[in-house]
């Protein structure tokens, strides 16, 4: 195996431990999002894992790791529609404050939204992406 720095990320080793990794997050957002759409739900554990997953994604591909690892676009923006479609129906059985309630949208948006855009910029530099 080769090491071409001594950054944490510069030997092949660390980068077959991070594809693992990336795997490891999409995989858990694909069968989140193709499970029962009661455990996407605000106050359930893929309701909260699914946008850290999707934030932790969006951080390593900004890095510069894993992005031809990421779904293509349009499958974000489906987890999007069918995620918001959950909380939108069901958050406000937990009473949130109106002022939470509209930060809390926005970070959601902005979350599928930001890793959309990173595999959008990859699939205009990849003919057939």
């Amino acid at each position: 195996m080769g090491t071409w720095g001594s950054g944490n990320f510069e030997s092949d080793t660390a980068l077959d431990h991070l594809s693992v990794l990336i795997d490891r997050l999409v995989t858990e957002v694909a069968e989140a999002m193709a499970g029962d759409p009661v455990e996407l739900e605000p106050d359930e554990y893929w309701g909260v894992a699914v946008p850290c997953n999707l934030e932790l994604l969006h951080v390593m591909a900004r890095a510069g790791h894993g992005v031809h690892q990421l779904p293509e676009t349009d499958v974000i923006t489906g987890w999007k529609a069918a995620f918001m479609a959950v909380w939108e129906r069901t958050v406000d059985d937990l009473e949130p404050s109106p002022g939470y309630k509209d930060e809390r949208r926005s970070v959601l948006n902005r979350t599928f939204d930001q890793l959309a855009e990173v595999t959008a910029g990859v699939g205009a530099e990849e003919p057939g992406r």
